[in-house]
């Protein structure tokens, strides 16, 4: 299905709110600020840049630029932080934005008169996207209203270096599993692993940083809450005939938090450990092992010592529910239909 040229100019003057009227050196001069520093957040929201002479622009545009700059002036935004505030909010609305896309092109194939019939399509446009804006503020409100209690209640130094468990869950045999399904098949699996995931994450008091294909990294302030995430999505993806069985990884420590995502050699140590754990198994490292011993709902083993790729020597553990203790069975070695190794030294 292609637009037509009248179809699109009707979309884009419902979505943007306006006509096109300014070149980027007129917003510049009607915003107040210098066009460097325009042309600076306007690639830092995700958009390529234009030329001098090329009228791309709207009111829009010129409030946006304004409001960034009112938020400097206010002391409410370093100004050194400003692009990488940029940066963040259009890195995660360019995700929201093209699966809506999809989603609207969906409804024009599903209903092809309406692509026959550009202002009425530009009207239901026009009659959804306030829905759609008080919907994303509210999500955003509720998500500030969390946040922002935590925020407040730490101190300064707390703010983006602080102590967390950073946990990775993986679904064993993606690669071999995107070979052999459509594109159909492909998407109802990630569409029932994202949600089984998003669900179990957030009802132990986690948070989902971001999704990678077959992936979740999610971090939590609590061993307890960590761990029951994920044993219980290990379970729950393993009793689940239309998913793969997933393997888990875990690391406590000190991790950097910047602008929703976290850094750190923890994170690359939880990310290291998934992929040493066998299906349907979770693994830990030392810190988060000695914190979850004590805890009479978990059963702890310490394993041999190995090297892993990035860090010398890595001692991890593998956590299991004390209901559940296993015999000395293998707990890493080839793991996946990937026929990759997972474990790597002695």
């Amino acid at each position: 299905m292609r637009m037509s040229d009248e179809l699109q100019r009707k979309l884009e003057h419902a979505l943007l709110g306006g006509p096109r009227r300014y070149t980027r050196l007129e917003v510049a001069a009607k915003s107040g600020v210098s066009p460097e520093r325009a042309r600076q957040l306007w690639r830092a929201l995700g958009f390529a840049s234009v030329g001098d002479d090329e009228v791309v622009f709207t009111d829009a545009d010129v409030e946006a630029v304004r409001i960034a700059d009112r938020l400097v002036g206010e002391g409410l935004l370093d100004r050194d932080l400003e692009t990488s505030v940029a940066r963040a909010v259009g890195l995660h609305m360019s995700r929201l934005a093209e699966w809506q896309s999809q989603l609207l092109r969906s409804l024009i194939a599903d209903n092809p008169h309406l692509a026959e019939r550009p202002e009425q399509l530009a009207e239901l446009v026009e009659r959804l996207l306030p829905q759609l804006g008080r919907l994303h503020d509210f999500a955003w409100r509720r998500h500030l209203v969390a946040y922002s209690g935590r925020a407040l209640a730490a101190s300064h130094e707390q703010l983006e270096s602080r102590h967390q468990v950073v946990g990775f869950v993986d679904m064993v045999g993606y690669t071999r599993m995107v070979r052999r399904f459509d594109e159909a098949e492909l998407s109802a699996v990630l569409e029932r692993f994202e949600s089984l995931a998003t669900e179990v994450v957030v009802e132990h008091h986690g948070r989902v940083v971001k999704l990678i294909g077959d992936e979740v990294l999610f971090v939590c302030s609590q061993p307890v809450e960590a761990a029951e995430i994920a044993l219980t999505l290990t379970e729950q993806a393993g009793a689940d005939e239309r998913l793969p069985e997933v393997r888990a990884g875990l690391a406590s420590g000190r991790v950097l938090s910047r602008f929703g995502d976290v850094y750190g050699s923890v994170v690359n140590l939880a990310s290291r450990l998934t992929e040493l754990a066998r299906p349907g198994t979770v693994l830990v490292n030392a810190t988060l092992a000695d914190a979850l011993a004590e805890e009479p709902g978990y059963w702890v083993r310490q394993l041999r010592t190995m090297q892993v790729s990035g860090f010398r020597r890595v001692r991890p553990a593998v956590l299991r529910r004390a209901r559940r203790r296993p015999n000395s069975e293998s707990i890493t070695g080839p793991s996946d239909a990937r026929g990759e190794r997972s474990l790597s030294g002695p």
